[in-house]
């Protein structure tokens, strides 16, 4: 009970602010043009500080395992096959590219943490499992969103050239480049500049969540909710019943699997809506997917973590 409650205080109030952004747009405080600027902004801004700030104040060195950092490597590049695989059966191609980003990316760093922590006492694993993740995250939703646009052209050098060019100045990618090199360097992180980015990077969950909200079109998400719904069940359920019978194999226990459950299947993070939308994506099936993935993770999330303890695992 204390589990779901928890995983309900982490996941109600994320939903009420897409709720409320979707309200707003309705009363008229926030328009289409208010909605894309405001995407913009968290894409450019809010979203790399974010990213920074949750790599650069870690000290690996501390915690390093690299069979768990391994792991969580191996298990989001097969999740992301499998997002792959799955995408091609449907007629509709110019959704390829969101499917496949929203059946994998998960809401690790900012859930991660604070599930651990809630359970534990302390980050635990989490860094390692950000290390092991997120970078790998954000770098192949660049790709895929690049490779996969509603508007295909055929693969010749300009192409390629713009892509990577793409890939290479992508804020997000700058974000995650700039923070591990500050970690790598151990350059201290002076109180003021800590404090600003820090509240820089908390304004990406509500903005983004508020914009993804006003920006929810209902007739368009009932036209894509096969999709949508299939890839909701890979999200919060498919994964974790693939990858955590090996990670129990492999002898990880404790927050190393809460950390791997927390990768695997939490729900799919607003920074996908952000992307899809700034890469030339609809974005309405990622909108429906992190409403979905976010209804429905506090329970798959409490059921997994009853799952577990049930076998005296965390």
């Amino acid at each position: 009970m204390e589990n779901l409650i928890f995983s309900l205080n982490a996941t109600v109030p994320i939903f009420l602010l897409m709720v409320l952004g979707f309200v707003l747009r309705k009363l008229g405080a926030i328009d289409d043009v208010f909605a894309s600027k405001m995407n913009k902004f968290v894409f450019l801004v809010p979203l790399p500080a974010l990213l920074f700030e949750d790599l650069s104040t870690v000290d690996f060195s501390q915690v390093w395992n690299m069979k768990f950092v391994l792991f969580c490597f191996a298990a989001t590049l097969i999740s992301i096959a499998l997002a792959a695989a799955v995408s091609f059966l449907w007629r509709d191609r110019s959704i390829q590219g969101e499917f496949i980003q929203a059946a994998y990316r998960s809401s690790a760093a900012i859930l991660g943490i604070a599930f651990i922590q809630n359970i534990y006492g302390d980050a635990g694993m989490a860094p390692l499992m950000i290390i092991g993740s997120v970078p790998l995250y954000n770098i192949m939703a660049v790709v895929v969103l690049s490779f996969f646009r509603p508007e295909r052209k055929k693969l010749d050098k300009e192409v390629w050239a713009a892509t990577l060019k793409g890939i290479v100045t992508n804020p997000i990618i700058l974000g995650i480049a700039a923070g591990l090199l500050w970690s790598a360097l151990r350059l201290p992180m002076p109180s003021i500049l800590e404090k600003t980015v820090s509240d820089i990077g908390a304004t990406a969950t509500p903005l983004g969540l508020m914009a993804m909200g006003a920006s929810f079109d209902l007739k368009k998400a009932f036209g894509k909710a096969k999709p949508a719904v299939t890839a909701a069940v890979m999200k919060l359920v498919v994964f974790a019943a693939v990858f955590l019978p090996p990670a129990v194999w492999l002898g990880f226990r404790r927050e190393e699997l809460v950390a791997i459950l927390v990768m695997l299947s939490s729900a799919t993070t607003v920074s996908c809506y952000v992307m899809a939308k700034n890469m030339g994506h609809e974005g309405v099936l990622t909108s429906s997917v992190v409403m979905l993935t976010t209804l429905f993770s506090a329970f798959t999330l409490t059921g997994w973590l009853f799952i577990l303890r049930s076998m005296g695992l965390v």
